[in-house]
């Protein structure tokens, strides 16, 4: 499949190749994320290196005696820290602008200039105590966006090695290649569902400028995607015929299980907690011990406390088994709770399929989701973003059931999806309007005051931890306000800056479609809602200030189940045996003739 070697050969390269801002830093990340003085994190994450202490730099006066224990003194640093041209450079586009020399701990210091007044961090450097030589050099925004930094095995730690994100984008992508039909359209959709990946090389090389507009065209192309297979549906185009698999379907379910074993045993012996994974754990150990869900997060993690209150409370069985969470390095629930979410989605999509067209395509939608590397990312990385997928799917399920519980379950669904990041409350008035067309003209009230009902009891029930202790206003200001006011550098948005009218008109958009989608009429089965809540994620994650690699699995789930489910189960295609008086009469035709 020449599609498939390209863009191997591309990733490969990408993969082995640094980026320009890799030049900034050796081989040896520092043995912590430093937090800068003025900078905001919406993602960080412990470096490989983590087992070493995490406290910020000490600040030493200038002074040209070394502090107890080292060979530099402050003053030798900050002279070879004034002698880069880069920090030249920034020193001159700031003037008045002044250095001060920290230790940073055991063996390094850090040299931070300021700009005049000490309101901005400008730029930053790295020296190694005992020889003297400069380990990292940062300007710009990542001064203060430590993960902008391409630090290895930042996020996902060995899931980034080249050795296993290539076998990952074969195994994804085999089963479904047709060698009769070599221009599928299938294809296509896959390799761009892979295409992100080159977006991630460069973001693991600190090319910032490079990942982020590499990340839109397979989001653009994905969008375009799901709404002519909703346009197609509606012109009632002919199915493509059964799903045919290049494996069979009972050795692609072994490949499942092994797979499954894979990626557990990589969390369990490779995989590091993001901030997320951390702050999930922080916020149920406040739900079990009765404190308030909302401010006063550690310093390490203080905007932890910026998703809905069901992302806390699903931690909460997996941090009263497992415990822990004192400090970033003490987080079992964290691994206990990706695993879970993780194997939950998988169980999701396969009864979706099954459902759907039959065991074929729910073992298919299980092996896509254990052999894509994204999914794999987000386990490693211990985020909860594969929370919010299996809340999406449970919502689809519920949606495949006719009757009043089915509506409930659905509506309860949907309001745990939006409460636990807030995003997916775009999908409300999709799931709130499913089914109602072919419901009777009587039963299409009662099926939406169902869903209303279950959707603001769920969302009632699971504020309750929150608001026994902050009041609304506190948790707006620390999630949804929040949110909407920082600066990422993350998107297209942040990164070049001065395209506010722009970005608001695609965030309109994308309201509008969520709206529009919702009413007007679409296929009426799971194929045609899954394209439909896969283009609104989709939409919004195109207008948000801080777009990032762990949002991949939100959508991904949904853009399989549209894609595979278009096509019947090869079972159902089979020609049922004749019976025994038409076995005769063909006999007896063929002897007369």
């Amino acid at each position: 499949m020449p599609g498939l070697l390209i863009l191997l050969a591309a990733l490969a390269l990408a993969l082995a190749t640094p980026g320009p801002a890799a030049a900034a830093k050796t081989a040896g990340a520092p043995a912590a994320a430093v937090k800068a003085p003025t900078g905001t994190h919406a993602h960080s994450a412990r470096p490989a290196s983590s087992a070493t202490t995490t406290e910020g730099p000490i600040p030493v006066p200038a002074s040209g005696v070394p502090p107890a224990g080292r060979r530099l003194s402050a003053n030798q640093v900050l002279a070879i820290a004034a002698a880069l041209p880069k920090m030249r450079a920034v020193r001159a586009e700031y003037r008045g602008s002044y250095g001060g020399a920290y230790l940073k701990g055991p063996f390094r210091w850090q040299v931070s200039y300021f700009s005049r007044g000490g309101k901005k961090e400008i730029g930053q450097v790295t020296i190694d105590d005992i020889s003297g030589r400069v380990l990292e050099q940062w300007s710009g925004f990542q001064v203060a966006w430590t993960m902008a930094r391409g630090y290895p095995g930042a996020f996902g730690r060995h899931v980034n090695a080249w050795y296993v994100w290539l076998p990952l984008c074969v195994l994804f992508v085999l089963p479904f290649i047709n060698f009769r039909r070599p221009f599928s359209l299938l294809h296509l959709d896959l390799l761009v569902l892979l295409l992100f990946s080159v977006s991630l090389a460069f973001f693991n090389h600190a090319n910032i400028y490079a990942s982020v507009p590499l990340a839109y065209p397979p989001l653009l192309y994905l969008l375009a995607r799901m709404l002519a297979l909703l346009r197609g549906g509606r012109r009632h185009a002919r199915a493509p015929g059964p799903l045919r698999l290049l494996i069979p379907a009972p050795w692609l379910a072994i490949g499942v299980v092994f797979l499954i074993g894979f990626r557990v045993g990589l969390n369990v012996t490779d995989g590091n907690v993001i901030d997320v994974g951390y702050a999930g754990v922080i916020g149920a150990k406040r739900v079990l011990n009765g404190g308030r869900l909302y401010g006063s997060y550690p310093t390490n993690n203080e905007h932890g406390d910026t998703y809905g209150p069901v992302n806390y409370e699903a931690y909460v069985p997996f941090q009263a088994i497992f415990g822990g969470g004192a400090t970033w390095d003490d987080v079992p629930a964290a691994h206990a709770a990706a695993v879970f979410f993780d194997l939950l989605a998988v169980a999701l999509l396969f009864l979706l399929g099954r459902r759907m067209r039959g065991p074929t395509l729910g073992i298919a939608l299980a092996y896509a989701w254990v052999a894509y590397p994204f999914t794999l990312f987000a386990l490693e990385s211990n985020s909860n973003d594969t929370l919010v997928a299996a809340l999406v799917l449970a919502a689809l399920l519920a949606a495949s059931y006719r009757g009043a519980p089915a509506t409930l379950a659905r509506g309860a669904a949907a309001a745990l999806a939006g409460l636990t990041k807030f995003a997916p409350l775009a999908l409300a008035p999709l799931l709130a309007t499913h089914g109602l067309r072919e419901a009777s003209r009587r039963h299409r009230p009662r099926d939406l005051a169902l869903f209303v009902a279950a959707f603001a009891a769920a969302a009632a029930v699971a504020c309750i931890p929150a608001l026994s202790h902050d009041s609304l206003h506190t948790i707006y200001e620390r999630t949804i306000a929040y949110q909407a006011n920082r600066g990422s550098p993350f998107s297209v948005w942040g990164l070049y800056g001065g395209l506010g009218d722009v970005q608001l008109a695609v965030e309109i958009a994308a309201v509008l479609l969520a709206l529009v989608l919702a009413v007007v009429p679409r296929p009426a089965d799971l194929v045609g809602l899954a394209a439909a809540c896969a283009a609104v994620v989709i939409a919004a994650q195109l207008g948000i200030e801080h777009w990032f690699y762990l949002y991949i699995p939100w959508f991904f789930p949904l853009v399989m189940l549209a894609l595979l489910g278009r096509f019947n189960d090869p079972a159902s295609q089979r020609p049922a045996a004749a019976s025994e008086p038409a076995r005769s009469s063909l006999h007896a035709a063929a002897v007369s003739s």
